[in-house]
């Protein structure tokens, strides 16, 4: 067996946002197009919160676009539907995060499957 190779993680990171960042340059200037990541953030859980402010600052310094949708705890499973429905058909919109966990009266595999 050979050593174990040890990564930098951070160093890592890095090196793949400034990858994004240079492909995301590339497909706006040879499509016109910028990609768009909407987060749907239910409830007020602290280190979802921190999850959801880092994703959105690492989306916009790559250069896609952030869409962040901060919804109260009490919002009803359909109203979570309908705004997953409205972000699929929204085409500023490439690729929609919904924050886990949701509260107890939402049903989460529902919610990923739309």
């Amino acid at each position: 067996m050979g050593k174990a190779a040890l990564i930098d993680g951070k160093a890592f990171a890095a090196g793949l946002r400034d990858r994004i960042g240079t492909a995301i340059t590339d497909l706006k200037s040879k499509h016109g197009t910028v990609p768009g990541l909407a987060v749907v953030l239910v409830g007020e859980d602290p280190a979802s919160q921190v999850y959801v402010r880092n994703k959105g600052k690492q989306t916009i310094e790559s250069g896609m676009a952030s869409f962040e949708h901060k919804l109260d705890v009490a919002t009803s499973q359909d109203t979570l539907l309908k705004l997953i429905a409205d972000l699929n058909a929204d085409p500023a919109v490439d690729g929609i995060l919904v924050q886990l966990p949701l509260p107890d009266h939402i049903d989460a595999q529902a919610v990923l499957d739309t």
